[in-house]
């Protein structure tokens, strides 16, 4: 039972901690959030644009080489 509130005590303190650290947090606003994924999307679409130009031109290539 001595081991059981040890524990408790511990996890206690770590959700406390938890708690703490996130009142700290600066979240985004609604904007932000916005104005971030759409980069990640745009950055996204275009490496993925490029990889695929990329992959079509060499897979070209080895047919051409290997008949």
């Amino acid at each position: 039972m001595i081991k059981l509130k040890g524990y408790i005590e511990i996890i206690s303190l770590f959700l406390k901690g938890a708690r703490a650290e996130l009142k700290k947090v600066t979240w985004p606003t609604p904007k932000q959030t916005l104005a971030s994924t759409s980069v990640v999307i745009i950055v996204v679409f275009i490496v993925s644009t490029f990889l695929g130009i990329v992959d079509f031109g060499l897979t070209k290539t080895i047919k051409l080489v290997l008949g």
